[in-house]
């Protein structure tokens, strides 16, 4: 292994300083979204589950999407290494709340320590990993550095680069290649990234294109009850849906609705922004468009006369998917980069999106050659696209059996990216 470069001794001295600052900032948002202090020092390296007996796979991810994408991997790996245990760290509150929903057996979650030498030698001190996997874009030197000093094997898992980050490790050569020259296997997205963390200095010969995970996570739950009440209270309207949308979209969404409305007067979306915090103010842009709406936070119904409902709970999604027949995806008409389209994908739901699919291009291109997709502009060419669906049932049924043909996609690529990662990280041995 190299020596460590200038600029990571230099990273090494520096967060110490700049960690209360940090703390108090990570500390204030977990506070903000309900974590109890306890659970917030996490953070911190303060752990405040056991480590369980045995062998400990760690997977470390940034927030929701990545979070859920590994869960499927967690679960398959779980079969296949029965005597192992598996923690996961993510940094926002929200990325605990759905995994702790959702996850597998011999699991448990912590938010994501802080990226300092104390904090990180107490988690490692505490957790003592037998192998760690980091998902996406998570690249945190010490985390990195310090696990393989400690003799962990590492892997980069459903690798991801940004355009910009790819720039910024360029003039950063030296300290690129000594980061990724830490792990057993780098898994990227695709061979686009592939060549980037060549290029970067990663050796090549542990370099490969695996599987998008988010292709092979499992659906959101549904609960049964929630959607028999809520089919009950819509009836035989038609109802189309806008999923995770983010500021600057719901007023297309709205506008594009407002056009519809014209001729479909009992149309009824659905709207269930990303973050449902944005509830009270995605409640005023409807109430200053002159919409009647029920809001679920508030446990109001549908009723005949709703023209929105604002779907601003955590951990539904499934039952939005179950109901509505298509959707517009958010984080595509603002600069986002798009969701995952395979979650939809799953229920048989094609999509509606914006120009802005840079976060999952692969799959949206897919989906797209599947007839699946259908890209707008503005809230003309949305309401357009609504409408085509909405009135031409055979176009909406085969644009549905595009979705379904993204989402059978990718069981013996997870097959083959377990096989690969219990050599590289020696799984086999003790832990089947």
């Amino acid at each position: 292994m190299p020596s460590p470069p200038a600029l990571f001794r230099l990273y090494r001295a520096v967060t110490p300083l700049i960690q209360p600052l940090a703390w108090r900032v990570m500390a204030r948002k977990l506070r903000a979204h309900g974590v109890d202090a306890e659970r917030a020092r996490e953070r911190l390296g303060r752990a405040t589950l056991p480590r369980p007996d045995g062998p400990l796979i760690w997977f470390h991810a940034a927030s929701v999407g990545e979070s859920l994408s590994v869960l499927s991997l967690i679960a398959k790996l779980g079969e296949r290494l029965p005597r192992a245990a598996f923690l996961i760290t993510s940094g926002t509150a929200t990325s605990a709340e759905l995994i702790e929903k959702r996850m597998p057996p011999r699991c448990r979650h912590q938010f994501a320590v802080m990226d300092a030498p104390g904090p990180v030698g107490r988690f490692l001190d505490h957790w003592r990993p037998d192998a760690a996997l980091f998902v996406e874009s998570e690249i945190w030197p010490l985390m990195i550095v310090e696990a393989a000093n400690r003799g962990v094997p590492l892997a980069l898992i459903n690798a991801r680069l940004s355009a910009k980050s790819v720039a910024g490790w360029k003039k950063r050569p030296v300290t690129a290649q000594f980061l990724f020259c830490h792990f057993a296997l780098l898994m990227a997205q695709t061979r686009a990234t592939a060549g980037d963390l060549v290029a970067l200095g990663a050796p090549e010969d542990r370099v490969a294109v695996g599987v998008n995970l988010k292709t092979t996570s499992a659906p959101p739950p549904v609960d049964a009850q929630t959607v028999a009440a809520l089919r009950a209270q819509i009836g035989a309207r038609p109802v189309w849906l806008a999923a995770s949308t983010h500021t600057g979209e719901e007023e297309v969404v709205l506008a594009a609705h407002r056009q519809l409305l014209g001729d479909r007067p009992d149309l009824l979306l659905l709207i269930a922004p990303r973050h449902p915090e944005r509830g009270d103010a995605v409640a005023a842009l409807i109430e200053r468009g002159g919409f009647s709406c029920a809001r679920r936070s508030r446990g109001k119904e549908i009723g005949a006369n709703t023209q929105v409902y604002l779907a601003d709970t955590l951990g539904e999604t499934g039952a939005w998917y179950t109901l509505a027949p298509f959707a517009f995806l958010g984080a595509s008409l603002v600069d986002k980069g798009g969701h995952n389209p395979h979650e939809p994908a799953q229920f048989g739901v094609p999509l509606i999106t914006g120009p802005h699919l840079d976060n999952a291009r692969a799959g949206y291109e897919a989906l797209r050659a599947a007839g699946g997709l259908v890209e707008v502009r503005d809230a003309a060419t949305l309401a357009a696209t609504v409408a085509d669906w909405l009135d031409h049932p055979a176009r909406l049924a085969a644009a549905q059996d595009g979705a379904r043909s993204l989402s059978r996609r990718g069981d013996d690529a997870l097959e083959g990216l377990m096989d690969r990662l219990c050599a590289a990280l020696d799984l086999g041995a003790g832990l089947g």
